[in-house]
């Protein structure tokens, strides 16, 4: 069995928020990918082929909910776990059984980055699980 190749694709126009969350990521074995906008995040996903897909919801030139719907759309059958994080977002991370807003999981930017990592940990653990249906 090969090893499990954990690639994340991060998108936020935030640099700070984007290098704090990029390097917590990196710390904790992921491969990591970043773009400053919807429109290099979608450049991003067909170019490195991600597991997880994070994206803020608010951005210029193309907000996180066109985003994630576009990388919803060219992922075809191999969809990544795609999540929306936002400071709009308020409460505990929550996952919806339908995609709201092009995202399942929708998490909170207050949340710990640490705590991000290890959701995200939970959720590719599931997704790579789960046996391919239609």
């Amino acid at each position: 069995m090969e090893p499990l190749c954990r690639k994340v694709l991060l998108i936020d126009d935030d640099p700070f928020f984007l290098k704090v969350l990029s390097d917590v990521f990196s710390q904790n074995g992921f491969e990591v990918v970043t773009a400053d906008n919807g429109i290099a995040g979608i450049k991003a996903f067909v170019d490195n082929a991600p597991d997880v897909v994070i994206s803020d919801l608010i951005m210029p030139r193309m907000g996180g909910v066109s985003t994630c719907m576009e990388i919803k759309r060219l992922a075809g059958d191999r969809e990544p776990v795609i999540i929306l994080l936002t400071s709009m977002f308020r409460g505990a991370p929550h996952e919806h059984e339908m995609p709201e807003m092009g995202a399942r999981v929708h998490i909170p930017k207050s949340t710990n980055p640490l705590d991000i990592v290890i959701i995200v940990e939970q959720l590719l653990e599931r997704h790579l699980s789960r046996p391919a249906s239609s």
